[in-house]
């Protein structure tokens, strides 16, 4: 998951060179911390390879960036928002924030800790933890079912719709803070989100493709082909991470399910009676 695509985004940038995505309409060009994150991580990873200055400044001003916009929510828990409404079931009304960016923004100010060594960046990072150790009700991302599963929701709805591939990335946001830091308390937030995943892999098996998430409609909500595609690497490396074969598996499995042309065919059928259902 190296971002190299993101790292040389090509759409507008503010006069900092920080990315812009133009969500066009209404919304119109707007500063999104997940897409900020990722080209930050982009860039991070490319200059691992070729030690130049231009990649180095761009991830240490997306670094800046989460630092100077991370805010206290209602809660006082300290999160990147969002600062535009976005249609998903229901309307998230601005500001809204999402373990996702506070994962992926953890993920990036960490490296850039370790490749500057400035305390600021590790600072935010341990600000931005805290909403890991909130739940959702409190102002925080986690969420625990009735069956005792501890998930961290890209999205704050209820009820909670436990996106996949969203989940998995604040994972590892929690997985660097727990390597950076060797927190206890990260350590055991990785160990009970990753034994949730593991337990609801099923939940997310339609037996000719993944699910997207845990919708609670009527009709499920199948991952598109690249979201599809993009489960089954985030599983291999979890399994590269963990050494739990469980996760191989499913990978293995899913990417089979890809290779059918009459599964993806499937998969697209139920997409897009889903879209006309619900959207």
């Amino acid at each position: 998951m190296l971002f190299g695509q993101k790292a040389d985004y090509a759409e507008p940038h503010d006069e900092a060179g920080i990315p812009q995505l133009n969500y066009r309409g209404k919304i119109a060009l707007q500063y999104n911390p997940i897409a900020i994150a990722q080209w930050g991580l982009g860039n991070y990873n490319l200059f691992c390879r070729d030690h130049s200055d231009e990649r180095k400044k761009r991830f240490i001003a997306a670094s800046d960036w989460l630092c100077a916009h991370l805010e206290r929510n209602s809660f006082r828990l300290w999160v990147w928002n969002h600062k535009f409404d976005w249609e998903y079931r229901s309307t998230l009304k601005a500001p809204w924030y999402s373990g996702l960016a506070q994962g992926q923004g953890i993920s990036l100010l960490l490296r850039a800790y370790r490749a500057t060594g400035a305390a600021a960046y590790l600072d935010t990072a341990k600000q931005a933890f805290g909403s890991f150790l909130k739940s959702t009700s409190e102002g925080g991302v986690a969420f625990t079912d009735a069956r005792g599963n501890l998930w961290f929701e890209e999205y704050i709805v209820s009820p909670p719709t436990h996106i996949l591939n969203g989940f998995i990335w604040a994972i590892w946001g929690v997985y660097d803070y727990f390597l950076a830091t060797e927190s206890s308390a990260a350590r055991n937030l990785f160990a009970q989100a990753t034994l949730t995943l593991r337990e609801n892999l099923a939940r997310y098996d339609l037996g000719f493709w993944s699910l997207y998430e845990q919708s609670g409609t009527t009709l499920p909500m199948v991952a598109s082909p690249f979201y599809h595609r993009l489960h089954v690497i985030q599983l291999r490396i979890m399994h590269r991470i963990t050494g739990d074969e469980v996760f191989a598996r499913y990978a293995d499995k899913w990417e089979g399910y890809a290779c059918s042309r009459a599964k993806r065919t499937r998969a697209l059928c139920y997409k897009s009676a889903f879209k006309l259902a619900y959207y």
